[in-house]
């Protein structure tokens, strides 16, 4: 194995782990447990040096592709005429794109999400029944991570909006408590495998 093959597979394992707090959600969703979404949170704070490092290796695999050969090594008979398919440049085109895709993953992975109802139907809510909580979650990294609460809240039935914030790390609430209570909102959260700060 060549030196730009060993780069071209660290670059992917560092991309992936970049973005490996948002990819979890999205896998746990698809796998039906979406109960392990908040796993990789930890890594977040990893996320810039993560990026730092794909950029960089991905930067020194190009660099060692691009280089004009010495005469020794135009020279070598050691070397085949046709290189394998890891050994080429496009090869390393298709790992820089999949890098990329990767580290904007957390800019996009809300779509693999359900989208909420634009409007809910509901027939005679009584503002007497209307209540608003706000509660504090940890371990949202992304928009990934709000589309996930949102959507595992609004599977309630009661619920008329749910606005879920990982900057502010809190999720507001708004339903009709005649027909949900607060505990089964609390419990849809934490199945989601984020954890409610009291």
């Amino acid at each position: 194995m060549d030196i730009n093959s060993k780069l071209v597979g660290t670059s992917v394992f560092a991309a992936i782990t970049a973005s490996l707090c948002c990819v979890a959600p999205v896998l746990a969703l698809v796998a039906g447990t979406t109960g392990a979404a908040s796993t990789f949170s930890w890594v977040e704070p990893f996320r810039p040096y993560l990026i730092g490092l794909t950029v960089l290796i991905l930067t020194l695999a190009w660099y060692t592709k691009l280089k004009p050969k010495s005469q020794e090594e135009i020279n070598c008979p050691c070397e085949d005429k046709k290189p394998k398919f890891i050994n080429t440049k496009k090869f390393l085109l298709l790992v820089s794109i999949f890098a990329g895709i990767m580290l904007a993953f957390p800019f996009y992975s809300s779509v693999f999400y359900p989208n909420p109802p634009i409007a809910k139907e509901i027939i005679f809510v009584e503002l007497s029944n209307v209540r608003e909580i706000k509660v504090d979650i940890e371990g949202m990294t992304c928009k990934g991570c709000e589309a996930h609460i949102e959507s595992e809240v609004n599977k309630l039935s009661g619920i008329l909006t749910v606005d879920a914030n990982y900057e502010t790390a809190n999720t507001i609430v708004k339903f009709d408590e005649s027909e949900v209570k607060i505990k089964a909102i609390e419990k849809a959260i934490s199945d989601t495998g984020y954890k409610i700060i009291k």
